[in-house]
């Protein structure tokens, strides 16, 4: 179609869409807060393969932070982006003001559920009320056929699918896998924090995260029962020793459930297993995770 086309308000982003609507084509919608990398990238060139019309939704979501994160500060560059997204061969770029997202008296929220109180729910009150807030309204605004979400924030995806079972969205969600750097550092806009040094220690997080869930399969291979809480806190006291700040946590649940596994009995019952950290390096916060089956 050409160059990216940037929309800024609602109501020309539905007349677009109700107009591809009418031509009967397949609309797929990347949702993301901009600053792209080459994992929105993927999700967008999957988008492309799939879908006749490209719609990106570039917009950092205040009501998903906290008081104390980084709203203000969280890598803003619009120009970037759209340079960025143009290798995907996007059509629309959704650009809107938080006061056009958010009017004056708006009060109106969707909340997460069960789902949402462990891993970053447990240490971000409110956050994933506040993504499934957004992500219904794109969704509404946009009605796509698809749309793609990447597997590193693992519970988030779950929580949207979960989301759009709950609530009816005629919508079918993408899961795309982890875009990692050469060295296994999960890409993340929140990586142009690092200094040289952090940047240098921040790939041992996914290589202790794989080192436990090699470490579970063997176990299970064998019937040897391992002791999960001793090897977590293995793998923590090996990242922070690697140069990490401080742990949030690192827990291992049943993929599909998000419920914790705490111990070898449960973990033998599940089929596929979701292990997932948070970790501050320096004053960045970090998520990883691995899901695999046993």
């Amino acid at each position: 179609m050409g160059e990216i086309r940037v929309l800024k308000t609602i109501g020309e982003t539905r007349a677009q869409v109700l107009k591809y609507k009418k031509e009967g084509k397949i609309i797929g919608l990347v949702p993301t807060m901009g600053y792209f990398h080459e994992g929105h990238i993927n999700l967008m060139r999957k988008a492309r393969k799939e879908c006749d019309v490209v719609f990106v939704s570039l917009f950092v979501n205040p009501i998903q932070f906290g008081p104390k994160e980084d709203l203000a500060s969280y890598p803003r560059d619009l120009e970037h982006d759209i340079k960025m997204a143009s290798k995907a061969d996007v059509d629309y770029i959704f650009f809107p003001e938080v006061s056009e997202m958010y009017p004056e008296r708006f009060q109106t929220k969707v909340t997460a559920g069960e789902l949402s109180k462990d891993f970053c729910g447990a240490s971000r009150a409110g956050h994933f009320d506040g993504v499934c807030t957004v992500v219904s309204k794109l969704f509404n605004i946009m009605t796509p056929d698809f749309a793609y979400f990447g597997m590193k924030d693992y519970q988030q995806l779950v929580i949207i699918e979960k989301m759009v079972e709950d609530l009816n969205f005629g919508i079918k969600i993408r899961r795309c896998e982890i875009t990692r750097e050469s060295d296994g550092l999960a890409m993340s806009s929140r990586n142009t924090y690092l200094t040289p040094d952090e940047r240098s220690a921040a790939p041992q997080f996914q290589k202790s995260l794989k080192a436990l869930s090699c470490e579970i399969i063997e176990a299970v291979k064998c019937g040897k029962n391992l002791n999960l809480n001793e090897a977590v806190n293995r793998r923590c006291d090996e990242i922070l020793a690697a140069g990490f700040k401080k742990v949030d946590y690192l827990k291992i649940a049943d993929a599909q459930t998000l419920n914790i596994i705490s111990n070898f009995d449960q973990l033998k019952k599940s089929r596929e297993i979701f292990i997932a950290g948070a970790m501050f390096i320096g004053k960045t916060r970090l998520i990883d995770n691995i899901v695999f089956e046993i």
